[in-house]
C-alpha cells in the first residue's frame, strides 16, 4: 500500500500515544501548556542520564568499531558529508536518522555494519565567508564597528552581500515546489555581516577574527560536528572520518587518482560551455556555491533581431544613425515569428544601446547586456569555433549615456525577421519584466495571449493610444496572423473538451473572458493552453515548413534563424541564482573542465543499473526522479578557479568543485581508518612509533601515487606496489573488497538532480567492467519543518542538534524524528510529540523495572497460559514481524507505530484483560513483552533500548554488557527472526478488542448513566443472504488480489451478477454499496481473509472465555452482575427487541441493557393481582400512586424482566431503541408515573409527549 494511503492513519496513531503521554506528564506536574517542554525535567533528567551512561559504555568497548570479517553478511550504509561552516541542526538530523536507523536495525540482525562519517570543506561557501569576514574587518576594524545609520547600512549591506533581495528571488522560486522553496529559503534567511552570524554561533568576539583564515574553519568546525553526532547517539566509525581538500593530503591523493582514471577514460574534456556564473566571484556557481537557486540551470533563449529602420533614429539614438542598430526580444518560441505585428518595451524600463563585437547594437536592459559580453555563438560546422559577442569577456560597451526609459523607442518603426509585415512598431506593455529577458518583448498576438489582450486594448482606446503619443497606423492596421493550427481532441478519460483554433491565443482569451491585461488569472491559464496544446498538438500553416508539427518545425526554423544572421543564442539562468557572495548570477560561457554526463553509452549504463534489479530506490516517486535527472544531466563543470578542494592534477591552475570531489568517496572510507587512524581528521600526523591503536600512518600520504590506488580499488591483476607497509596494503585491499558495493545512501530529495545522479554515473565510469561494486540503493527523504513551519534562524523556528536534545533527550529528539515522517513530502518535528516521547520513554522503563524487579503482581512463569496470554503472545509475534518488514522498506514511522506504539497497546489491553478478569500478568510474557519492546525500539532509541537490554534485564551483567559485543548486546543478532502468527488467534485477538471498545460504547449510550442490571450480548454467526451474496461476489473480484475501492464498488453498480441487481435483495439493495464498502476497508487492513463467510475462531468461545473481563468492562459505573452471551443461532428467540438483534454480524456482537430502573418496575408490576386489576388498583407502596385506568395493559403481561423484553419485541417504539429505562422511584408525578398512567414504557426525556407506545 502506498505511504499516503495510510498517512492519516499513522499520524492519527501518533496523536493516540502523543496524548497519552502529554496526560501522563500533565498529571505528575511535569508537561507545559501548549507541549512547548517539561517545566519539571525531572523525568527527562533521568532518560538524559540513562543515555550518558550508555554512550560512555559505547565508547569504551569500541562498540561500532567495524572490521572486514570474511563469512560475516556486511551491511554498508553512508550519509552525504555535511558541509563544515556551521554546528549541525535538525534538518541534518532528520535525514541522518534515516541511515542511522538502518544501521542499527542491521546490526540486531547479526550484520556486520559499517557506519562511517565525514566532513565537507571544499568549494566556495567557506571560502566566500573567509573573505567577506576578512573584508568586513579591513573596512570596519577588529571587532568591527558596523555603520548605525540606515544609509551607511544599507551601503554597507551592498558591499558585503546583496541578501536585502535574496527574500524576493527566492520566491520567485515557487514554481520549483513548496518543498524546494522552504530549502532555499532557510538557506538564505541570516544576517547581513558575516561577523554577525559568528557572534549567532556563539563564537565570542577575541575568536571570530581568526575565521578570516580558511583553514580555522576546518579546524573549529568538525570536531563540533562530531561532537554533536556522539551526542545524538549516531552509530558510527569515527576511526575512519576526514575533511576534504588538499588539507587531507591521503584524500587529495584520492581524488587527483579519481580524475586521472575518468580523463583515462575520456570522461573528462575541456572548453567553453554555458555554466552559471557569478560575476562576483568571477567563476562557475555550482549548486553548493548558492544562497539560493540551487538546482537551477541555464535556460537557451533565442534573440531576435529587430533592425530599428527609422532616419534618424529616435531621441537618444539618433546618434547611431547609419549603425546596425537591433531591439533584441528573447523568445522561447522561434516558430511563431511568422506571426509578429509588433515589438513592446516597459515605458518606464531603462534601457541602453551595447555594442556587440560585430558591431552591431544591441538595444535592450543593461542586465541582459551583461550576459551577453560573457557569451557567444559557435560555428555549426566547428564545435570548438568559438565567437564571443564583447570584444573581451565580461565587457559590456554601452554607447549612450546614461540609460534612457523605454517610452523614448515607443513608436519607432522596425523590420522583423519572417514576418507577414513589412515594417512593424514599437508599442508599450506594463506588465514586462526587466529582471528576465532582455526587456523586450516581440508580439505574436496569434499565439501569445498577454500580446493579444495588449494589442486590443491599444486599438479599442484611442486615448491610451494618445497618452503615448502613437498614431492609429501603428496599430489598428495590424491584423492577428494566423501561424499555427491546434487541434485537442476531446477526451472522456480527463473530461477534457475538444478544440481547434488558427488564432489559439484569440480563442483562449475569447473563451475564458479576458478583458484587459488585469485578468492575471485568467491570462496565465490562457497561456498555459497556449503554450502547451500548441508545442504538442500544433501544426505549423505557414512559412518553409508548413504542414509540420510544431515540436519538429521548431529546431528547423531556429537554425535558419541562426544562418541567416538575424538571431543568435542568448543564456539565462532559469530562475534567479543567488551566489554566497550575495550577487545574481547570469549565465557565461567559460572555459571549463567538464565531465560529459549524458554521453550516450555512459548514460545508458546507469538507467541500466537504475532500472535493474540490483538496484532499489525505495519508491516509485524516487525512481522515477532518478530517471527524469538522467534524462536531462549533460555536461557538467568540474573546475573552479578560486575555493578550498583539491586542484586538477593535470592543469593545475584549477579547483576540483564541491560536488566533482565527492561521487565515490564512500571507498575513501573503506581504507580511511589505515591511512589516518584515530582522531587525525586530516591525516596531518605521522608517529611511526605509535601502538597499533594509535598509530595515524600505516600508509603515508606520499605512498600513495596511482599504482597504491590501483591496487586497492582494482581488478586481481594489479602488481602490487612497493610500500613500507605491505600489511597495511593488504589490509586496504582487503576493507575495500570487504565492504564495497555500498549497500544504501541516505539522503534528501534535492541531491538526485546532482550528487546522488553523479555518484552513480561515477562509479560506471570507475568501475565500468564491474557494475556489481555499483551502489545498490538510495533513500531520499523531503525536509523537515519545525512544528509545521520552515525552519528559520531569522523568524526563531530554528533546532541545532545539540540544543534539541538538551531539550527534549537524544531519544526524545530520535523518536519524534522517526514519526515526523519517511516520504518525499515535507516533513514535521514536533516539539510536544518529543516531549510526550520523553515521559514514553520514562513509564515504559518504570514498567520494565517492575516486571524485572518483583514490582508487579505475576503468575508464575511456567503457569499454563490461557486465552488472553496465547493470545497477546501471538500478537507480540505479529508486531515483531510487521515492524520488521517496515524496516527492511526504510518505513520508520510505520515502525515506530508498530513496534512502539501498538507493541504498548497491545501491552495495555492484556494488562487491562488481566486485571479486570483478576487474573495476574504471565511472569514469562511480561518479560517477553519488555525484551521484544526492548529490541524493536532499538534502532530508533538506542539508549534507552540498551539500557533496558543490560541494565534492567540482565542487571548481574551489566558490566560484561557494555564491555564488549558479543552475545548478550544489542549489537549482536537479536533481533526476532520470521516469528509464527496464527491468523485465527490473531483475528480473535482483535475481535476482543474491538468488540468489548463497541459494546461499550453502546451500552453507555443506551444506559444513559443509569444503574445495569443484566445485559444480553448477541452473536451472529451467520451473515443474511445478501450479505453473503454481496462477499461472494467481491470475492470473485479479489480473485488476483484487491482491487481499487472505486472500481470494486463501480462494479457493484453494474455487473449483472451483482446483489444490487438482484430482484431476491431489493429490499436490502441500498445496504448493499455500505457495506461493501466497510468490507473493503476492513480488507484492506487485514487481509482478504475479511471477505470469508465464516470466522477462523469461535466468538462464543472467545467471549465466554472473557465473560469476567467483559462483566467489570462494559460499564463504567459498575460490574454487570448478569451478563448474557447468546448465540442467535443456537437461540433465535432469544429475548430482546429485534433491532438489536440484527445488528449482530459475524465479528460485531451487539448488546441489549436492561437498567436498574427495569428491574425496579418490574418488581413493582409483579404486585399487581386479579383483584388489583378488576378494581384497577395496584398495590403501590405508600406514596407511589399510579393510574387505575392507565396500567391494565401492563397488567396483562407477565411481570418479569423476559415478559417486558417480549412487549419490546412486539414493536415497542422507542426514541432509544436498545434499553429499557425507568427513573428512579418515588413515581410520583415524575416521567415513570406518567408513563405507567399511558400505559407504556418510560421515553427519554427528549422525545415528545405524543410519541405512541404499545405496551
Amino acid at each position: 500500500p502506498s505511504s499516503s494511503r495510510f498517512g492519516v492513519a499513522k499520524t492519527a496513531k501518533f496523536a493516540v500515544i502523543e496524548r497519552r503521554g502529554l496526560e501522563a506528564a500533565a498529571s505528575s506536574g511535569e508537561a507545559k501548556k501548549g507541549g512547548e517542554g517539561p517545566s519539571s525535567t525531572r523525568r527527562r533528567d533521568h532518560i538524559m542520564g540513562i543515555e550518558a551512561e550508555v554512550r560512555s559504555a559505547w565508547a569504551a568497548c569500541g562498540a561500532f568499531e567495524a572490521e572486514a570479517a570474511e563469512g560475516v553478511p556486511k551491511f554498508f550504509v553512508t550519509f552525504p558529508y555535511p558541509y563544515m561552516n556551521g554546528r549541525l541542526h535538525l534538518g541534518h538530523a532528520f535525514s541522518l536518522t534515516k541511515a542511522d536507523f538502518a544501521a542499527g536495525f542491521k546490526r540486531l540482525q547479526g550484520y556486520n555494519v559499517l557506519f562511517p562519517f565525514g566532513f565537507h570543506c571544499t568549494g566556495m561557501p567557506i571560502q566566500a565567508a573567509a573573505n567577506k569576514l576578512k573584508a568586513e574587518i579591513e573596512a570596519y576594524g577588529d571587532p568591527p564597528a558596523f555603520p548605525e545609520s540606515s544609509s551607511e547600512s544599507a551601503s554597507a549591506e551592498r558591499r558585503t552581500a546583496s541578501e536585502a533581495s535574496v527574500e524576493a528571488k527566492v520566491a520567485a522560486l515557487a514554481k520549483k515546489g513548496k518543498a524546494k522553496k522552504a530549502k532555499v529559503a532557510s538557506k538564505a534567511a541570516g544576517t547581513s555581516y558575516q561577523w554577525k552570524a559568528m557572534e549567532k554561533m556563539g563564537l565570542e568576539a577575541s575568536e571570530i577574527s581568526a575565521f578570516a583564515d580558511p583553514d580555522a574553519w576546518l579546524d573549529y568546525f568538525p570536531p563540533l560536528g562530531k561532537a554533536d553526532l556522539e551526542l545524538f547517539g549516531a552509530s558510527i566509525d569515527w576511526r575512519r572520518s576526514f575533511i576534504t581538500t588538499s588539507r587531507n593530503p591521503a584524500y587529495d591523493s584520492f581524488v587527483s587518482w579519481q580524475f586521472r582514471k575518468l580523463r583515462e577514460a575520456e570522461r573528462v574534456s575541456y572548453g567553453k560551455r554555458a555554466n552559471v556564473y557569478s560575476v562576483v566571484d568571477g567563476q562557475v556557481c555550482a549548486d553548493h556555491d548558492r544562497a539560493s537557486g540551487e538546482g537551477v540551470g541555464p535556460q537557451e533563449y533565442v534573440l531576435i533581431k529587430l533592425r530599428m529602420v527609422d532616419s534618424p533614429l529616435p531621441g537618444p539614438l539618433a546618434a547611431l544613425t547609419g549603425r546596425d542598430v537591433f531591439l533584441v526580444p528573447a523568445t522561447l518560441r522561434p516558430e511563431t515569428m511568422y506571426g509578429q505585428t509588433n515589438c513592446y518595451v516597459l515605458p518606464d524600463g531603462e534601457y541602453g544601446a551595447f555594442e556587440q563585437a560585430n558591431g552591431e547594437v544591441f538595444v535592450c536592459s543593461r542586465r541582459a547586456a551583461l550576459g551577453l559580453a560573457h557569451q557567444g555563438a559557435f560555428d555549426d560546422a566547428d564545435a570548438s569555433s568559438f565567437r564571443p559577442y564583447a570584444t573581451s569577456f565580461g565587457a559590456v560597451v554601452s554607447l549612450v549615456e546614461p540609460l534612457f526609459a523605454g517610452r523614448d523607442l515607443l513608436g519607432a518603426a522596425l523590420r522583423a525577421p519572417l514576418a507577414a509585415y513589412e515594417t512593424v512598431y514599437t508599442l508599450p506593455l506594463t506588465t514586462i519584466s526587466m529582471a528576465k529577458g532582455t526587456g523586450v518583448v516581440t508580439s505574436v498576438p496569434s499565439d501569445a495571449p498577454d500580446d493579444w489582450i495588449a494589442l486590443k486594448e491599444l486599438k479599442d482606446d484611442p486615448e491610451l493610444r494618445d497618452s503615448y503619443r502613437l498614431a492609429a497606423s501603428m496599430v489598428e492596421p495590424f491584423a492577428v496572423v494566423p501561424v499555427i493550427r491546434v487541434t485537442v481532441v476531446a477526451s472522456e478519460e480527463s473530461a477534457a473538451e475538444g478544440w481547434t483554433s488558427d488564432v489559439s491565443a484569440e480563442f483562449w482569451c475569447e473563451k475564458l473572458g479576458v478583458t484587459s491585461q488585469k485578468d492575471v488569472v485568467k491570462l496565465k491559464q490562457a497561456k498555459n493552453e497556449t503554450y502547451l496544446h500548441g508545442f504538442n498538438n500544433g501544426v505549423m500553416l505557414v512559412g518553409a515548413y508548413a504542414g509540420k508539427r510544431v515540436s519538429e518545425a521548431k529546431p528547423l526554423v531556429k537554425k535558419d534563424l541562426l544562418a541567416t544572421g538575424e538571431a543568435c543564442l542568448y543564456f539565462e539562468p532559469e530562475s534567479p541564482v543567488v551566489s554566497r557572495s550575495g550577487a545574481e548570477c547570469i549565465v557565461a560561457h567559460t572555459d571549463q573542465w567538464y565531465l560529459k554526463y549524458g554521453e550516450p553509452a555512459w548514460r545508458a549504463a546507469v538507467e541500466a543499473h537504475v532500472a535493474g534489479p540490483n538496484f532499489d530506490a525505495y519508491n516509485a516517486e524516487n525512481l522515477a526522479r532518478f530517471k527524469y535527472t538522467l534524462g536531462w544531466m549533460r555536461e557538467w563543470a568540474c573546475s573552479r578557479l578560486f575555493g578550498l578542494g583539491t586542484r586538477i592534477p593535470w592543469d593545475p591552475r584549477w579547483v576540483i568543485e564541491s560536488l566533482s570531489d565527492s561521487t565515490i568517496y564512500m571507498a575513501y572510507y573503506t581504507v580511511a581508518h589505515v591511512l589516518q587512524g584515530i582522531d587525525n581528521l586530516d591525516a596531518s600526523s605521522v608517529d611511526p612509533a605509535a601502538t597499533r591503536r594509535d598509530r595515524h600512518h600505516l600508509v603515508a600520504p606520499t605512498e600513495l601515487d596511482d599504482a597504491v590506488w590501483d591496487y586497492v580499488f582494482g581488478d586481481d591483476d594489479r602488481t602490487e606496489p612497493a610500500v613500507a607497509d605491505r600489511g597495511a596494503l593488504a589490509a586496504m585491499r582487503r576493507e575495500f573488497r570487504y565492504w564495497y558495493p555500498l549497500d544504501l545512501r541516505v539522503s534528501g530529495k534535492d541531491l538526485i538532480g546532482n550528487h546522488l545522479t553523479m555518484c552513480l554515473y561515477n562509479h560506471a565510469a570507475l568501475w565500468p567492467t564491474r557494475p556489481e561494486l555499483w551502489p545498490r540503493s538510495m533513500y531520499c527523504n523531503g525536509f523537515v519543518l519545525l512544528d509545521g513551519d520552515k525552519m528559520s534562524k531569522s523568524t526563531g523556528n530554528f533546532l541545532m542538534l545539540e540544543e534539541a536534545c538538551r531539550l527534549y533527550s537524544t531519544d526524545g529528539v530520535r523518536f519524534a524524528l522517526a514519526g515526523a515522517g519517511d516520504t518525499l513530502e515535507d516533513a514535521n518535528f514536533e516539539r510536544k510529540r518529543a516531549d510526550a516521547a520523553v515521559v514514553m520513554l520514562y513509564v515504559e522503563e518504570e514498567f520494565a523495572r517492575k516486571v524485572c524487579g518483583g514490582g508487579l503482581d505475576l503468575r508464575d512463569a511456567a503457569s499454563p497460559k490461557n486465552f488472553m496470554d496465547a493470545a497477546f503472545e501471538n500478537e507480540l509475534n505479529a508486531l515483531a514481524n510487521e515492524t520488521t518488514d517496515h524496516f527492511e522498506h526504510m518505513r520508520w514511522r510505520d515502525g515506530a507505530v508498530s513496534g512502539a506504539f501498538n507493541l504498548q497497546l497491545a501491552r495495555d489491553a492484556y494488562r487491562d484483560w488481566c486485571y479486570r478478569s483478576m487474573t495476574p500478568m504471565h511472569a514469562a510474557l511480561a518479560r517477553r513483552y519488555v525484551e521484544l519492546a526492548a529490541v524493536l525500539i532499538a534502532p530508533i532509541c538506542p539508549h534507552f533500548a540498551e539500557h533496558v537490554w543490560g541494565r534492567v534485564l540482565r542487571p548481574a551483567s551489566a558490566s560484561p554488557v557494555f564491555g564488549r559485543k558479543g552475545p548478550g548486546t544489542l549489537r549482536s543478532k537479536v533481533w526476532p527472526e520470521a516469528l509464527p502468527v496464527d491468523k485465527g488467534l490473531s483475528r480473535a485477538f482483535h475481535f476482543l478488542r474491538k468488540a468489548s471498545r463497541a459494546l461499550r460504547l453502546d451500552l453507555i449510550k443506551d444506559a444513559k448513566n443509569k444503574p445495569v442490571a443484566e445485559a444480553y450480548v448477541y452473536v451472529a454467526s451467520a451473515y443474511p443472504d445478501w450479505k453473503r451474496a454481496a462477499l461472494a461476489f467481491m470475492r470473485r473480484l479479489a480473485a488476483d488480489g484487491l482491487p481499487e475501492k472505486k472500481a470494486l464498488l463501480a462494479a457493484l453498480k453494474a455487473h449483472p451478477d451483482s446483489p444490487c441487481l438482484s430482484p431476491r435483495f431489493k429490499p436490502d439493495q441500498k445496504n448493499v454499496m455500505q457495506f461493501a464498502a466497510f468490507m473493503f476497508d476492513y480488507a484492506a487492513e487485514i487481509g482478504l481473509d475479511a471477505l470469508d463467510e465464516a470466522l477462523p475462531f469461535d466468538q462464543l468461545q472467545v467471549l465466554e472465555d472473557s465473560r469476567t473481563y467483559l462483566q467489570n468492562s462494559l460499564n463504567p459505573a459498575g460490574k454487570i452482575d448478569t451478563l448474557h452471551i447468546l448465540d442467535l443461532a443456537a437461540a433465535p428467540d432469544a429475548p430482546g427487541p429485534a433491532k438489536k438483534k440484527n445488528a449482530a454480524s459475524p465479528g460485531n456482537p451487539s448488546i441489549f441493557v436492561v437498567t436498574a430502573y427495569c428491574a425496579a418496575t418490574t418488581a413493582f408490576l409483579s404486585q399487581f393481582s386479579l383483584e388489583g386489576e378488576r378494581s384497577g388498583r395496584a398495590r403501590a407502596p405508600p406514596g407511589r400512586a399510579t393510574s387505575p385506568a392507565r396500567t391494565r395493559a401492563a397488567c396483562r403481561r407477565r411481570s418479569s424482566p423476559s415478559g417486558l423484553l417480549e412487549c419490546l419485541e412486539r414493536g415497542v417504539e422507542r426514541p432509544s431503541t436498545s434499553a429499557v429505562c425507568i427513573p428512579a422511584l418515588p413515581l410520583q408525578g415524575g416521567p415513570a408515573s406518567e408513563c405507567l398512567e399511558r400505559g407504556g414504557l418510560a421515553p427519554s426525556e427528549a422525545a415528545p409527549r405524543q410519541r405512541r407506545h404499545s405496551s
